[in-house]
């Protein structure tokens, strides 16, 4: 685990740290089902919150952004706390039924050891501290479901602040696949969310520098590498909130050394345009 990445965030310098898994939960750009958009499957096994073998590494440096830089990784208007409040009751009570996790009446001590005081008043700067997701809220504003609050210490090149209250479609504005006929499909499906069912989806990119917080303004076009990249991939659930109806938007990354992909896996990748092919 090394620093790489710098940012500046109110005036200081904030170095993001490659952390990497030793192996992938699943290659995504084997099964056609995760490369059609928006590939939204159920989740079959309540898995809208786990745990990977860089558990103890992740969150060392979520402590660290959290501590270091809330401002940058952090956002709660008041009008979103319910909603977080709800999702701070509905992850403890996960919690108490994970491996390694013990939940007690003001604190919780995490797999890797570590006791995080439970502070209701600051529900999503908590759980970013004991689950690895990131963990966006969204929530119905007009016709649209619109990011209303998030704990997101890992972005993958966007920053909170610029789509903090933007829909879908405002979110999305710098990739070109996710066209008004996709968000008007997404939108869909958000509404469509029932509470006892959570869905997810995977996506994949290649990056060129492997800082798990990489955070870019949304005019950045990051290039394409191949030698000495890294392959990141994030399983992305979506879990309806009952009470309140928000939807949890959780964002879980993985990444590995490119080199470290099959032949295989190579040849798939380079077949979806998303790598050269090697000569």
């Amino acid at each position: 685990m090394a620093s790489g990445l710098a940012f500046i965030g109110s005036g200081r310098v904030v170095f993001g740290m490659v952390i990497l898994n030793k192996h992938l939960p699943l290659r995504p750009w084997l099964d056609p089902r995760n490369t059609r958009l928006p590939g939204i499957q159920p989740i079959s096994d309540d898995s809208w919150i786990a745990t990977c073998d860089a558990y103890g590494a992740q969150m060392a440096e979520r402590e660290r952004l959290i501590a270091d830089c809330p401002e940058l990784v952090h956002a709660l208007p008041e009008a979103a706390m319910p909603a977080a409040l709800e999702l701070y009751d509905r992850v403890l009570e996960k919690l108490r039924f994970m491996p390694g996790f013990e939940v007690g009446t003001g604190s919780v001590r995490r797999p890797d050891g570590v006791s995080v005081r439970l502070d209701r008043s600051a529900p999503l700067l908590t759980l970013g501290r004991l689950v690895q997701e990131d963990l966006c809220l969204m929530q119905r504003v007009g016709s649209e479901h619109a990011l209303t609050a998030a704990i997101l210490c890992f972005p993958a090149s966007w920053t909170l602040a610029e789509k903090l209250g933007r829909s879908m479609l405002g979110i999305h504005i710098p990739v070109e696949s996710y066209t008004e006929d996709l968000a008007r499909r997404v939108q869909r499906l958000f509404d469509a969310i029932r509470p006892e069912q959570p869905l997810w989806r995977m996506n994949f990119h290649i990056y060129e520098s492997g800082e798990l917080f990489h955070p870019r303004s949304e005019s950045y076009r990051h290039p394409t590498a191949r030698q000495g990249a890294f392959m990141r991939a994030e399983r992305q659930c979506l879990l309806r909130l009952p009470v309140t109806d928000a939807v949890l938007f959780s964002i879980h990354s993985y990444q590995v050394p490119l080199e470290s992909l099959s032949v295989e896996d190579h040849a798939a990748l380079s077949d979806l345009g998303v790598m050269q092919k090697a000569h």
